[in-house]
């Protein structure tokens, strides 16, 4: 190991960048998608407010505009490092929540009219397309500060995704309303005050790499064994053309899908089972049971992230794979009027979901192409994946309403084991850091004995 004086400066960093890596996935979270349930509360058409569709038009072309910039962020963090960009977006974010407060438009100030929606959808457009730099820079600044511990660090650092699902939008909702009178604009000052303490710490302390501080990964005296030779800048062309590339974006490309396609139809699901009325007294009982799966999330982000530390990151993927039959059939399988063991199932199969993939998705890029291109190669992959992911809901909602849901999960199976051949094909794939990861050196220590 590392001398004492570099082994504290290294857990002093390692320590900020977990803290800041769940304040990330926190915020990600709720402004990426979540907020719109927050909106919805506080400005309703049937108060004179703006309709649902005007509300989330925005954060839908935010949605779609996210997938070039996926690219773009991560083509800026090649060229100059993870820290300016991340800084300069997180200002733009800033404004853009700010802008939401200006906006006003809330019920309890008299609705659209005391609204600009002009002003409100550039703001909420600007927010959803910052935030997803703060999921990006947080498994990045991961992956270059870690090899050996990545799994579990990424576990710890994901947890910040479920956790928004615990305590966000029911427990922020609740506050606004109880203390605030329905005025959301304070929780959005809340917010923006928030980034701009982020950006305030990430000037001052954040560094992109560990070599940057007299460091190396994991708090070692050395340099990674496995990084021997000179970094090489990727192109799309690169990527696209080996093989591995295809088999991730394949893989968790589908893995993601599943999600998407689950979380973003569930409510619709529950409630065309209950007779299309959302009142009915077992759909509530479903919610309560998605409630338990984001609390379970928790410890499985963790428990993913040892898994890949254990027996690498092809085999954990494989077992999340396979784990992501269990929210699909629990869906499919529910009958008229509900089911709570099967409730259950989707409560543990959520805790998959949200637990699993957000943790392995960066793991299994940086085993394929290690840490110094783990970025070249996932700002192509990620945006790619993001494509069918963007209508993954859309789908199930129109198959569910039209009463194909049996049709729709059958859909998401089939996406499943295409997701499971896929990585299951990587199993001969070379870790690109094998000679630095615990698992690798588990496996020599136990031929060492053996022989």
């Amino acid at each position: 190991m590392a001398s004492n004086a570099n082994r504290g400066k290294f857990l002093a960093n390692a320590i900020l960048l977990c803290i800041l890596g769940v304040i990330f996935m926190f915020l990600y979270s709720g402004l990426q998608n979540d907020q719109i349930n927050i909106i919805w509360s506080f400005i309703t058409e049937a108060n004179g407010g703006w309709s649902q569709n005007a509300t989330i038009l925005p954060m839908t072309v935010g949605n779609f505009v996210c997938i070039p910039l996926t690219f773009l962020y991560g083509t800026l963090f090649v060229k100059f490092g993870v820290k300016k960009p991340l800084m300069v977006v997180l200002i733009i974010t800033a404004i853009g929540v700010f802008g939401i407060v200006g906006a006003n438009g809330l019920d309890c100030n008299g609705g659209a009219a005391s609204g600009n929606y002009a002003l409100f959808f550039v703001s909420l457009f600007v927010v959803r397309c910052g935030c997803m730099i703060l999921q990006m820079a947080g498994f990045m600044l991961v992956a270059n500060w870690f090899i050996k511990f990545r799994g579990q660090i990424m576990g710890i650092v994901t947890i910040g995704s479920p956790l928004f699902s615990v305590v966000g939008t029911g427990l922020m909702s609740s506050v606004i309303q109880d203390k605030f009178d329905g005025d959301y604009r304070y929780f959005y000052v809340g917010i923006a005050v928030v980034i701009i303490v982020i950006i305030v710490v990430v000037a001052l302390f954040v560094r992109d790499t560990p070599e940057d501080v007299g460091c190396y990964p994991d708090g070692f005296d050395h340099a990674p064994v496995s990084e021997k030779i000179d970094e090489v800048k990727l192109t799309v062309r690169q990527v696209l053309s080996q093989k591995k590339g295809w088999q991730l974006i394949i893989a968790f490309g589908a893995f993601q899908f599943i999600i998407n396609a689950c979380m973003g139809s569930m409510a619709a699901r529950y409630i065309a089972l209950g007779g299309g009325d959302p009142t009915v007294a077992w759909v509530g009982v479903a919610t309560k049971w998605l409630a338990v799966g984001a609390v379970l999330g928790i410890p499985m982000s963790y428990v993913f992230g040892f898994l890949d530390d254990k027996f690498g990151s092809i085999k954990a993927s494989i077992v999340l794979g396979l784990c992501e039959f269990i929210p699909v059939l629990c869906l499919m399988l529910q009958p008229q009027g509900g089911s709570v063991p099967l409730m259950i199932g989707w409560g543990i199969g959520v805790a998959c979901m949200t637990g699993g993939v957000p943790t392995l998705h960066p793991c299994i890029t940086s085993y394929a192409y290690g840490r110094r291109e783990y970025q070249s190669a996932n700002r192509i992959i990620m945006a790619i994946q993001l494509i069918p992911s963007a209508f993954a809901a859309q789908m199930m909602v129109i198959l569910i309403n039209q009463g194909k849901a049996t049709m729709g999960y059958g859909i998401l199976i089939v996406v499943i084991i295409i997701g499971l051949v896929a990585t299951i094909s990587m199993l001969k794939l070379k870790d690109a850091n094998a000679a630095d990861r615990m698992y690798a050196s588990a496996q020599e220590n136990l031929a060492d004995n053996v022989n």
